[in-house]
């Protein structure tokens, strides 16, 4: 009883420590100038019961040019150091004939739900262009059982879409390491538990292009980043 207890009390201990040496780092993504407007997408007649009008989302621009849709990553900086894979999976959604999120980000290893919320027919079809990362092609019954996918090599903006409607597009970074973020409808974003050191965080739109920015994490604090794209 008392060995339990004191390896409850240096378990404890350790999270305490870990929690006290982890910092945040948050900021804002904007957008400079004017964005091209988007394009209208044709919907087949099933789609377009449940989603009548869609359109592109190359920019995405909230509250204050605030830019949706932006990986924010820790690049260079944590070489050496590993990582537990998170057990809870991540979800893509299939809702109005549209991929949930557009843009996400997972752990290397890390599982991937794909659900159809439809009432019509997908297919789940990842293309990922590293070595080691496999490609597959799935049919998904409306409203059926999830599909599972996982990761082994780190990969930019995997794409995974569907050929039956060919304007559904998600993409999906692994990495790995959890230190990741997508920014919001307003361009905000927040990695949070990164450990006290030096970094170089990289922040990269599928069409705005790629800033890199240095920041230094102190123990239990939170460091401002933002970036700003010019509309391309």
């Amino acid at each position: 009883m008392k060995l339990k207890r004191r390896c409850f009390a240096v378990a404890a201990l350790l999270a305490s420590l870990q929690l006290v040496s982890a910092g945040d780092i948050v900021g804002k993504i904007t957008l400079k100038g004017t964005p091209p407007p988007e394009r209208d997408i044709p919907m087949d007649p099933a789609c377009g019961k449940i989603h009548p009008t869609k359109k592109t989302r190359f920019y995405v621009v909230g509250e204050g040019n605030g830019l949706a849709d932006t990986l924010i990553y820790v690049k260079e900086g944590l070489s050496g150091k590993e990582f537990p894979v998170p057990e809870k999976p991540a979800l893509l959604d299939q809702i109005g004939c549209e991929y949930v999120p557009y843009v996400a980000a997972v752990q290397a290893g890390q599982k991937i739900l794909v659900r159809n919320s439809d009432p019509v027919l997908h297919n789940v079809h990842p293309t990922p262009a590293v070595a080691g990362n496999k490609e597959s092609n799935l049919a998904q019954l409306p409203k059926g059982k999830d599909l599972v996918f996982s990761f082994d090599k780190e990969e930019l903006f995997l794409r995974f879409k569907c050929d039956v409607h060919p304007w559904m597009f998600s993409y999906v970074t692994v990495l790995n390491h959890p230190f990741a973020a997508v920014s919001d409808e307003n361009g905000n974003f927040k990695i949070t538990g990164l450990p006290a050191g030096k970094y170089t965080i990289e922040a990269r739109h599928r069409k705005g292009g790629t800033e890199t920015m240095e920041v230094t994490v102190e123990e239990s604090g939170k460091k401002e980043a933002n970036f700003s794209f010019d509309a391309k």
